[in-house]
């Protein structure tokens, strides 16, 4: 039930200690603001993070052929390893757990792409069909290269949106054709790919095409795949027979890590989750801390208050007040301060953290640096308990005194 008494008595006494009561709230604002301000700013390191990891599956392995760094069997160090289509179709053959296998040939430079009378330099790629899924890429029309356009070696091309914009503007490129070096492809889709501006400044063609057309027949330059729902140990696992296989086929030891590199995106996206999580329960730790030191403030300035009071809480239960309406009266004053003013941290946190991401908004290790709502409510829960617990012990005191010795304080 509200009590405007008890309310205008709470104010009344506010009113009369104004710096303290600023005071007591400041310490709890900024322990809650700072606690704001952490949890935002790990947030934006781990969205910066984890946009780097948006462009590709975060179960991708990539193999890249090096150079031998150790004798190997009587082969001299320094030979350059080649992958070719043999070792593709070896790997699917015999390693389990990999899905969307692919492989990429690049061109050497980029390549001159024409259309009618705009031309423009862009990478140009082949691949497999499993490398939508592996560098995530999202269509906005048309498809992606299919099984027919690599078994028929068609002359086909799909898009970066940056790519297809410079080319055709907002007209729709499906079944126009291009010029790459000179050769005609017919375009069949465009697509999006959040990894970056390279990304989405590239067309993406037949591995079988790429290699008939540009050169190099049966060579690869990078092997794809991901490796579905299998855990991060399971992934490693694939990785080592991934190095064995190849180490037997192309001749190098397989603990010589730069004859091959190879990226297990898997395992690296962990190595973030565990970091992040770590910050996150530093941050925690640290604003909880701040909070506490500031309950601690609040705690002792009611119990100043109770005993500035002692002598009218005496005449309160002289004149038949309960212990539990001494209680309710401290309690409610302490929560309130402590509300209000955790409140006001929150808000200026959060304000803050508005401002920053707009200014910052773009930038490539920090981005969108603000706390949820879960968050945000259980910050609120929070401080209502902690301005109970402020309040708990002095009002226990105040409930505890007893009229006769509260008439004899000065």
């Amino acid at each position: 039930m509200f009590d405007l008494d008890k309310w205008q008595e709470i104010f009344s006494t506010i009113s009369k200690n104004k710096l303290r009561t600023f005071l007591t709230g400041f310490s709890v604002a900024w322990g809650i603001f700072m606690l704001i301000i952490l949890l935002g700013s790990g947030n934006g390191m781990q969205n910066g993070t984890l946009k780097s990891f948006a462009g590709d599956a975060v179960n991708a392995i990539w193999i890249n052929p090096g150079k031998t760094a150790l004798p190997y069997q009587g082969y001299k160090p320094g030979r350059d390893i080649i992958f070719q289509n043999s070792d593709l179709e070896d790997i699917a053959q015999n390693i389990d757990g990999i899905e969307n296998l692919s492989a990429r040939k690049y061109l050497s430079g980029v390549g001159q792409v024409t259309f009618k009378n705009k031309t423009g330099n862009f990478d140009v790629l082949g691949c497999k069909p499993g490398e939508k899924e592996a560098e995530q890429i999202h269509l906005l029309g048309g498809r992606f290269i299919n099984l027919p356009d690599i078994n028929e070696a068609r002359k086909v091309a799909c898009l970066g949106k940056d790519m297809k914009i410079e080319l055709f503007g907002n007209a729709d490129p499906i079944g126009e054709y291009i010029n790459i070096n000179g050769v005609p492809f017919k375009v069949v889709g465009w697509y999006m790919d959040e990894g970056g501006e390279r990304d989405v400044r590239r067309t993406w063609i037949p591995l079988s095409t790429h290699q008939r057309v540009f050169g190099t027949p049966n060579r690869i330059d990078r092997i794809v795949m991901t490796t579905g729902d299998a855990s991060v140990e399971e992934a490693n696992a694939i990785v080592d027979k991934l190095r064995n296989r190849l180490s037997n086929r192309l001749n190098f030891d397989p603990s010589d890590q730069r004859a091959i590199y190879i990226r297990n995106q898997a395992e690296n996206f962990q190595k973030f989750d565990q970091l992040f999580t770590g910050i996150k329960w530093f941050v925690v730790f640290i604003g909880l801390g701040t909070i506490f030191a500031g309950v601690v403030g609040v705690s002792n300035i009611m119990m100043i208050v109770v005993k500035e009071r002692t002598k009218e809480i005496g005449i309160r239960k002289a004149m038949g007040a309960t212990s539990g309406s001494i209680i309710s009266l401290i309690m409610q004053e302490s929560i309130f301060i402590t509300t209000i003013a955790g409140y006001i941290g929150l808000t200026l946190g959060v304000l803050l953290l508005e401002v920053v991401g707009n200014a910052i908004e773009g930038n490539q290790f920090f981005q969108n640096p603000e706390v949820d709502l879960p968050t945000a409510i259980y910050a609120t829960l929070a401080l209502i308990i902690a301005g109970s617990i402020a309040g708990l012990i002095p009002a226990l005191r105040a409930s505890k005194i007893e009229p006769v010795v509260a008439l004899r304080e000065d």
